[in-house]
């Protein structure tokens, strides 16, 4: 793409949303990579057809996902930016509506069952020791509920054993989700986990690690499955259109 094509065209959206598209048009048909320098607001403003304000709205835009920059002597250069950056601005469980929350938590269940190979091919001594740490500061003080910082620290070591720096990262935006979540519908997971815990199949934090030890990926995956239960039982009770605030009312606690 060359500055002659940024020329913008009336279309249904708004003027920064085109100016902002076709930056990203601009960079990615120039093939530009990480440092290359973005031409000045003035030869910018002049291709495009817009005022400064505008384009200074659009490249606002831009680099609160960190994808431009701005460097002494060298004026703005792309940048690589914060994958989850954005994210992180916008999950506040506080400002999210339900739809959104359980979708989030969703989103944490099923990655959380899904590294659990990377896990157990992943794990060290060291990670083995610091797993025990924990688990002996942040034994369950109600029914498996863990209090807030034991919980984070048990399931963000998961996440770190991996390796992946964006599951890691991603585990520290969605955290507050599941925490918050679990908090308010406090109601609806006791019972769950009472039955389970009658049942003998309440799942601790003490026995995933004991299947990380032994190095049992069938048995720690199914392990991770039943811990999350609750969890589970509650999406789906929500996805059945049942009323959150209702639920031990409206669902059987079968597992």
């Amino acid at each position: 793409m060359y500055m002659e094509d940024l020329k913008i065209k009336n279309q249904a959206v708004t003027l920064v949303d085109q100016v902002e598209q076709k930056l990203f048009s601009y960079i990615a048909g120039k093939n530009m990579k990480v440092g290359d320098a973005i031409p000045n607001e003035n030869e910018l403003a002049e291709a495009l057809g817009v005022s400064r304000s505008v384009l200074r709205e659009a490249l606002s835009r831009l680099r609160m996902l960190g994808v431009i920059e701005s460097r002494t002597r060298r004026g703005m250069v792309l940048s690589e930016p914060n994958m989850f950056g954005g994210l992180q601005r916008v999950i506040n469980p506080m400002i999210l509506g339900e739809d959104s929350l359980f979708n989030l938590l969703e989103f944490r269940v099923v990655l959380e069952l899904g590294i659990t190979n990377s896990i157990i091919d992943n794990v060290t001594d060291d990670y083995i020791e610091e797993l025990e740490e924990i688990v002996e500061r942040g034994q369950a003080y109600n029914l498996n509920f863990y209090r807030a910082e034991s919980e984070n620290q048990f399931h963000s070591k998961l996440y770190e054993i991996t390796e992946n720096k964006s599951i890691k990262q991603f585990q520290e935006i969605i955290y507050p989700v599941s925490l918050f979540v679990r908090d308010k519908f406090k109601d609806f997971f006791e019972p769950i986990n009472k039955e389970l815990l009658q049942n003998g199949a309440l799942v601790t934090h003490r026995d995933l690690l004991d299947l990380i030890k032994a190095g049992d990926k069938d048995g720690f995956r199914k392990g991770m499955e039943q811990h999350f239960a609750p969890y589970s039982k509650f999406l789906k009770a929500s996805k059945n259109g049942k009323n959150p605030n209702n639920l031990n009312h409206t669902i059987g606690l079968e597992t």
